[in-house]
C-alpha cells in the first residue's frame, strides 16, 4: 500500500537525495508547503517571505519500508534541534517539519518526537508535525539536483555528508 509523507529538513536538495536512495521509496519530489502564498517560486520561498518550507514529498510503499524507518532516517539526516534552519541555511523556509497525510502518520511522528524528547542524550526536538495543506512542486531544475550536480561546492560540503551518513547507518534500507 502506498502513502505520501512530506518532510522539511532544511534544503530540499538534501532531503530529496537522502530519501531517493531508500528501498520502498517510489518517488521523491522537491516542493513547497506550509505557507500562505499560492504558487510560490524558489526565489520567493528563499527570501523567507511566503511562510513556505522547502520540502520533499515522498511516496513510499508500506509493504517495503515502514513509516518508522522513514522517521528514523529523517531524524538522523538533519538537525531536528535547530530552530528555523539547518547549518548555514537559516530561515523559516528551512525549518524542521513533518507534514502528514494520515492520522496514523501524525500519531507515529508525534510519538517518535516525544520519545526523543524524553531521551537525556538529545536536545529538545523543534520539528513540527502538521497536516499537509496545499503543496506546490518546485521548479524542474531542482529535481534530482544532487544527482546532477555532485561536483558543485554546496553538494560536496552539505549534501554529500548527509548522504554518506545515511548510507553508512542504513545499509539495509538502500536500493
Amino acid at each position: 500500500m502506498q502513502e505520501t509523507i512530506v518532510f522539511g529538513g532544511g534544503c530540499f536538495w538534501c532531503t530529496e537525495a537522502v530519501f531517493a536512495m531508500l528501498k520502498g521509496v517510489k518517488s521523491v519530489e522537491p516542493g513547497y508547503t506550509g505557507g500562505k502564498s499560492a504558487n510560490p517560486t524558489y526565489e520567493q520561498v528563499s527570501r523567507g517571505d511566503t511562510g513556505h518550507v522547502e520540502v520533499a514529498k515522498i511516496v513510499f510503499d508500506l509493504d517495503e519500508i515502514a513509516f518508522e524507518e522513514l522517521l528514523h532516517v529523517f531524524f538522523t539526516a538533519h538537525d531536528s534541534t535547530q530552530v528555523n534552519g539547518q547549518g548555514n541555511d537559516i530561515g523559516t523556509q528551512y525549518r524542521s517539519a513533518i507534514f502528514y497525510t494520515t492520522e496514523r502518520q501524525r500519531q507515529k511522528a508525534q510519538h517518535y518526537i516525544d520519545v526523543l524528547n524524553k531521551s537525556a542524550s538529545v536536545k529538545r526536538i523543534v520539528t513540527t508535525v502538521e497536516p499537509l495543506g496545499a503543496y506546490y512542486p518546485a521548479e524542474d531544475y531542482h529535481k534530482k539536483y544532487y544527482e546532477a550536480h555532485k561536483d558543485a561546492g554546496y553538494c560536496q560540503l552539505v549534501i554529500a555528508p548527509k548522504v554518506e551518513k545515511v548510507q553508512l547507518k542504513f545499509k539495509r534500507l538502500l536500493k
